[in-house]
């Protein structure tokens, strides 16, 4: 389903148009066909706004999912260094920028820890906030 462009769904439009006719009917002076353009126009406006919010959402998701799917990869990384495997390193992921905090056994890991992050797909930037020592 493409949501870059909403499906106009031609039913909910000509009932939501009919609806603001008759309301509209008993209060101004309008002809019919400008009660009609006005309520057609409403609705395009309520389907572009309900598309607009559909598509935010699935934008946030997109992303988290992203993020998610880098904090995994890292983990799994770390995971299989036989020195870094051993100290609980955080690792937080935000639009593909990751923050590493938490311990290292010395500089030298620390720096693997940063190298690690950034040969993850989507990595776009590591901010290493370990600390050496343990």
């Amino acid at each position: 389903m493409d949501l870059a462009r909403p499906t106009r769904h031609p039913g909910l439009i000509a009932a939501a148009s009919a609806t603001l006719l008759l309301v509209a009917c008993a209060s101004d002076n309008r002809t019919v066909g400008q009660k009609i353009d006005s309520a057609i126009a409403t609705s395009e406006r309520t389907a572009d706004s309900v598309a607009d919010r559909v598509n935010k959402a699935v934008g946030t998701a997109t992303a988290s999912a992203a993020d998610a799917a880098i904090t995994t990869g890292i983990n799994a990384e770390l995971a299989k260094d036989p020195r870094l495997s051993l100290f609980r390193i955080d690792v937080d992921t935000s639009r593909g920028r990751v923050t590493l905090s938490g311990t290292a056994p010395d500089a030298e890991s620390r720096l693997r820890a940063t190298r690690l992050a950034e040969g993850v797909k989507g990595v776009t930037h590591v901010e290493n906030r370990l600390k050496t020592g343990g």
